[in-house]
């Protein structure tokens, strides 16, 4: 148990809380870290020798020098090194994909067959679901390519990074990516760890386990739902009827992540092609699957031998930080090919380009960094072992899984991380799970139930807290205000949060199969949206369905 107890909770909370109160999320997020170095320096009790305490403080720089040893560790690991390099090559890609005209023809393309906010919310789902190799890639892709042709339907901001944010991860989580290759290794720790040996294959508990991701699985569903019945509540419905009404995509006074038009000005090209945002995204999407196989140490020899055990020892053992930083650079030097090949910028045009999309990805760079600084300070004060401990602690394995759900939610919302989560309490909760029912198959199958629960907690976490890279990412790639994503977004969250969690009650009292309770919670996804939305309009005195209401300038959008 940490040292710091409940006082190691301060850091994270309280940026979380500013962050929401301020919306200034780069301060917030600093003061959090400040505020870590303060309880660092002086120890867990200031009242038992407060002049001692006081004078560690100031000895330690007013907490300033372990403040800045933190954010420094933050960005020398070598894993947020190249994810902070992927997202600047990333944002050059996304920069020599707008001068070459690209995001000008996609956006053509989508409005000449999507003319409805309802066709349109369905690709972006779409999309999302179908990029399921790594989060990351998925927000970037997703977010540029339906960005423009969103902005010209009238999908608000905070609309279309929820779209993105809740398919990238929750998707990420049910198939072959680089989540459940890290998860993989997990549950080996996590089976090594209850001592136990005689156990199925991680990957037989894997795909176990998916049943009971539940939070993952509805919150595609809920995604589905909303854009289907263009029905909303809570802040969204405030940000989609603005945005519908007036035009304005972001809210006045917003402060969008990334805005390409405003940092790069017009495209080169007068004719916009969709070779121009296909061919750089192909390289993206084939280079990280192709370098994330050789990292793996797949090779096409092995493929005469053993061709299922060569391949899938290359996904779950690849490195899928660098082989993303590799696809960002492909993508990149496409970029200089297509313009060279088509006469559309020169060599130096191009290269100023590139530097210019680094500039795209500042703000999303502070904060990751700020972000992963948080995740620094409550490793050092031993947040998540605090939290852990209240897991193990539980002994009812009827309620284990809901509350490992509850506790996972918490630690990512808390910490920032659904890896730094799965990573803390996999280890911890299968021998709880494994210890509480005696072994044997019982065993297993609470076991299983808990890799699912621990995701779905994870990314439940993340979706509602400000301090996520995932959805600082989602906030990046939209062009949306990460505040204003995080507040809209948080509603619909809780929402299947909470159904998860009452449907994982359920199974655990009653023993009803996740399979039966799944449909029961995506009806019941359905009949919230609807409830709530109803609710909610009439409380206002305005329709649930932003695109009911007039539009104050007479914008092109059909609302169906």
């Amino acid at each position: 148990m940490s040292e710091f107890g409940a006082a190691s909770l301060i850091p994270p909370l309280l940026a979380i809380a500013l962050a929401i109160i301020t919306r200034k999320a780069v301060l917030s997020l600093f003061l959090g870290i400040w505020s870590g170095g303060i309880l660092q320096a002086g120890g867990p009790d200031p009242f038992g020798d407060p002049v001692g305490w006081i004078s560690s403080v100031v000895g330690a720089g007013f907490g300033f020098f372990p403040t800045f040893d933190w954010i420094i560790a933050a960005v020398s690991g070598e894993f947020h090194a190249t994810i902070i390099v992927f997202t600047l090559f990333l944002g050059s890609g996304v920069g020599m994909v707008w001068n070459l005209g690209g995001s000008y023809a996609i956006r053509d393309w989508a409005l000449s067959r999507l003319d409805t906010q309802r066709k349109g919310g369905l690709a972006i789902g779409a999309l999302g679901v179908i990029l399921f190799f790594d989060d990351y890639a998925n927000t970037a892709i997703v977010g540029s390519a339906m960005k423009d042709a969103s902005t010209r339907l009238r999908i608000s901001r905070e609309k279309l990074s929820y779209v993105v944010d809740s398919t990238a991860a929750p998707v990420a989580t049910l198939g072959i990516s680089s989540w459940v290759a890290f998860q993989l290794s997990l549950i080996a720790d996590g089976y090594e760890a209850a001592g136990v040996s005689d156990h199925p294959p991680v990957f037989e508990v894997f795909v176990n386990s998916i049943p009971f991701n539940m939070y993952a699985i509805l919150a595609i569903v809920m995604v589905f739902a909303i854009v289907s019945t263009r029905r909303d509540y809570g802040e969204m419905l405030t940000a989609e009827r603005r945005s519908w009404t007036t035009g304005k995509v972001n809210r006045d006074g917003a402060r969008p992540m990334q805005d390409v038009a405003a940092e790069l000005g017009e495209p080169a090209a007068d004719h916009p092609r969709l070779i121009n945002f296909f061919v750089p995204v192909a390289v993206l999407v084939v280079v990280t699957l192709v370098t994330a196989l050789w990292t793996g140490g797949f090779t096409l020899g092995a493929l005469g031998t053993d061709p299922t055990g060569a391949l899938w020892d290359g996904v779950t053992n690849a490195a899928y930080d660098r082989a993303l930083m590799y696809g960002s650079f492909g993508m990149i030097v496409s970029g200089f090919v297509l313009g060279k090949v088509q006469g559309i910028v020169r060599l130096g045009e191009a290269t100023d380009t590139t530097i210019e999309g680094f500039g795209l990805m500042l703000t999303a760079v502070s904060i990751l960094t700020l972000a992963w600084g948080i995740g620094e300070v409550v490793t050092a004060l031993g947040t998540g072992e605090y939290v852990a401990g209240i897991a193990e602690n539980v002994v009812n394995p009827a309620i284990l899984p809901a509350l490992v759900v509850v506790i996972a939610a918490f630690m990512a919302f808390s910490t920032g991380t659904s890896w730094g989560t799965m990573g803390i309490l996999t280890p911890i909760v299968i021998p709880v799970a494994w210890t509480i029912t005696g072994g044997g198959a019982e065993g297993h199958t609470l076991v299983a139930a808990m890799v699912g629960t621990i995701f779905s907690g994870a990314i439940f976490g993340d979706h509602t807290s400000p301090i996520s890279d995932t959805t600082v990412l989602s906030a990046t790639f939209t062009g949306a205000d990460l505040i204003d994503h995080v507040r809209t977004q948080l509603y619909y969250a809780v929402t299947v949060g909470s159904v998860a969690i009452v449907l994982l009650l359920v199974w655990g009292f009653f023993g009803i199969a996740p399979l039966v309770l799944l449909p029961i919670g995506a009806i019941v996804l359905v009949g919230l949206v609807y409830g709530l939305s109803e609710i909610d309009a009439r409380r206002r005195g305005i329709d649930p369905i932003a695109a009911n209401a007039p539009q104050e300038d007479g914008g092109n959008s059909d609302g169906e």
